[in-house]
């Protein structure tokens, strides 16, 4: 079983993102779960939600302690609340950022990582430039199923227009696969930087 941990504020599509997650593994043909924890229900406030995809039925039903991937769609959060808490030692992270992870203060906790298993990426810009709204759900899926190789792109996007129509399918579509690509760039360099290394 495969274990994502999502963070994020409320108004950036935190539980959608799951439910979407969740989504485009059925189109897979897995099982799959999604569910938020909410502590107050602003906007605003900090949004944890749950995805667990497996091969076979899920039974557990309480919160992620121990996540196989983290997606941190607000990086303020970093400083804010436990986000790196249960992380498994070869988990993924992916944080909606346009800086490094040196830069977030990460960097000496996350020293020791793969740097293939760690990427930033820009959501918030390819969401303005791609939906005209500032939303980061839609393109850290793309994002994540292109740093974990756990998910298509193409079952990405079919959750996407499972969710959404018309334009704003299309943008989200675009969205999706600008931050994929971008991913698969940034885990290009890494793994050419480490080689050089």
């Amino acid at each position: 079983m495969f274990q994502v941990r999502i963070h994020g504020r409320g108004g950036q599509g935190v539980v959608t993102a799951a439910e979407m997650l969740s989504i485009a593994a059925f189109e897979e043909g897995r099982h799959a779960q999604a569910f938020p924890s909410f502590g107050s229900e602003r906007t605003g406030a900090p949004v944890v939600a749950f995805c667990r995809i497996a091969d076979r039925e899920i039974r557990l039903r309480e919160p992620i302690m121990e996540p196989d991937a983290l997606i941190i769609q607000d990086p303020t959060l970093l400083h804010q609340v436990d986000v790196f808490s249960g992380l498994k030692r070869d988990g993924y992270v992916l944080i909606n950022t346009n800086k490094s992870f040196e830069e977030l203060g990460v960097g000496e906790f996350l020293k020791d990582w793969d740097p293939a298993r760690l990427c930033t990426v820009s959501a918030t810009d390819i969401s303005i430039k791609c939906v005209g709204r500032p939303v980061p759900n839609v393109p850290l899926l793309g994002g994540f199923a292109a740093i974990s190789q756990l998910l298509k792109l193409e079952s990405v996007i079919m959750a996407i227009r499972d969710k959404f129509s018309g334009k704003v399918a299309d943008g989200n579509v675009a969205a999706a696969t600008e931050a994929y690509k971008a991913v698969m760039r940034n885990l290009t360099e890494a793994k050419e930087g480490a080689a050089h290394a």
